[in-house]
């Protein structure tokens, strides 16, 4: 599944925020134009501005702060920042269930299956091999429980070269 796959599919699971951000939408400069920041730079690929603009609206969330928790995954996953992005989306999976839960995964097992082959290429097999035994992990639980997270097979075509280049190692 591509990255920015992820992102479209965990926007769909998790709800549209349009004009119903609750109480913190009031006003020229409040929620909901503090997230059309941040969204606007992940889309455009300003992926620093949009992990900072996430950070600071994280605190403010209230119930919206698992969405904006798995963006800003995706914004360290999209700047190749893949151990922050994998801990952020493992941390967010704990304390999910359903298709949240298999969104996070999905992100997760991402961040850890490229992080695995930025590992494998500097040389340094076993930490490589832990993360992509980790990514297989997670991107199995998403396929089993929530096979309808992949439509089009990308995540179980994910797997599937994670396991084949697990067999080589």
């Amino acid at each position: 599944m591509t990255k920015f796959a992820i992102i479209s599919l965990s926007f769909a699971i998790l709800g549209s925020c349009g004009d119903s951000l609750g109480p913190q939408a009031a006003g020229k400069g409040g929620f909901h134009a503090k997230y059309a920041v941040a969204r606007n730079a992940l889309e455009g690929g300003d992926y620093a501005r949009a992990s900072r603009s996430y950070q600071r609206l994280i605190t403010q969330a209230g119930p919206l702060a698992p969405r904006l928790q798995l963006e800003y995954a995706h914004a360290e996953l999209r700047a190749g920042n893949y151990g922050e992005a994998a801990r952020i989306a493992g941390t967010l999976a704990q304390g999910q269930s359903g298709a949240a839960r298999g969104a996070a995964l999905a992100v997760q097992g991402t961040a850890q299956h490229e992080l695995g082959l930025a590992l494998l290429a500097k040389g340094e097999i076993a930490p490589g091999k832990a993360q992509l035994t980790q990514a297989s992990a997670a991107l199995a639980e998403v396929l089993k429980a929530r096979d309808d997270l992949d439509p089009l097979g990308s995540m179980a075509g994910r797997r599937a070269s994670i396991e084949a280049r697990l067999q080589k190692l």
